[in-house]
């Protein structure tokens, strides 16, 4: 959704901008080409190889970006305060990490449970997998991944690593496709145990949480932020966090109008819905279906 994410951010000459999701620096590239000659860009990814390569193709923007590898949720702790015009973050797993097998994201292709963003942090899916209570395992299912049979799965996880711990995608998957069989579906059975564990793994509801409330810190009054989700527990945090900010009133507990204070608005939500893409999005890039894109405008 390039084209969208360009129209909500304007970006121009004399003009900073963030992306705190670098990938392999498409955005980037987008904004720095479009705020030429002068425009500016902050960019951070936790992963190094995403880091890598978006120096590579930002190379020709030389002395106008400034990369570190890190988490969006860290942006406030090295961009001064209400300094930028706008931030992006393009959420989830990007194609590059999901396609190879060896970072354990996906079950089409047989690799080492791992699902980590960041290499250097220690836990990886397997970790989670061989160590957490079927409880926990179960609630991480079931609140990252809405999958109706966390507990099953779960029990049978905590059974099965008796013998032969987890260690493989393939592993995973089949111990799920054998509990529950695909009988026709479209999906893989596994899809949403493996969505939760990487949520799970990468804590990154908690991540888009803090770097949410640090993209209001450094942007600028009028900046605005987008944010690209796909997934609805996402889209739900972004959503209730623009909502949250753009009322004119606070409460305690229940929202009912007796308990009401006014306050000041922090922003206004540019767009009402989700922007979500077209047709001619959708036949160029198909993983992009879900995709959902939020617009804010910090007052």
């Amino acid at each position: 959704m390039m084209a969208e994410v360009l129209a909500a951010l304007k970006p121009g000459p004399g003009r900073t901008h963030v992306d705190g999701t670098l990938g392999g620096g498409g955005h980037a590239a987008a904004m720095l080409a479009a705020s030429a000659p002068s425009g500016r860009l902050f960019g951070c990814d936790r992963d190094g190889d995403a880091i890598e390569a978006a120096s590579a193709r930002l190379a020709e923007f030389a002395g106008r970006f400034e990369l570190r590898r890190g988490n969006f949720s860290e942006l406030s702790e090295w961009i001064e305060a209400a300094s930028c015009d706008s931030v992006l973050l393009d959420l989830g797993v990007s194609s590059f990490q999901f396609d190879v097998a060896g970072r354990g994201f996906s079950f089409q292709n047989d690799g080492p449970l791992d699902m980590r963003m960041d290499a250097r942090q220690p836990l990886t899916a397997a970790t989670l997998l061989n160590t957490a209570g079927a409880e926990e395992i179960a609630k991480i299912f079931w609140e990252y991944g809405d999958e109706r049979e966390s507990r099953r799965f779960a029990r049978a996880i905590v059974h099965d690593r008796e013998t032969k711990p987890f260690e493989t995608t393939r592993q995973l998957a089949e111990l799920i496709e054998r509990l529950s069989p695909r009988h026709g579906r479209k999906t893989h059975p596994a899809t949403r145990v493996f969505q939760a564990l990487r949520i799970a793994v990468n804590d990154e509801i908690g991540s888009l949480e803090r770097g949410l409330e640090g993209a209001m810190k450094i942007l600028k009054p009028g900046g605005r932020l987008a944010v690209l989700s796909f997934h609805s527990l996402e889209d739900r945090v972004v959503k209730l966090f623009g909502r949250a900010r753009a009322r004119d009133y606070t409460f305690a507990g229940t929202d009912v109008p007796e308990l009401r204070a006014p306050c000041a608005p922090e922003l206004r939500l540019v767009n009402r819905k989700a922007i979500k893409p077209g047709e001619a999005e959708l036949a160029e890039n198909p993983r992009s279906r879900s995709a959902q894109l939020r617009i804010m405008e910090k007052i």
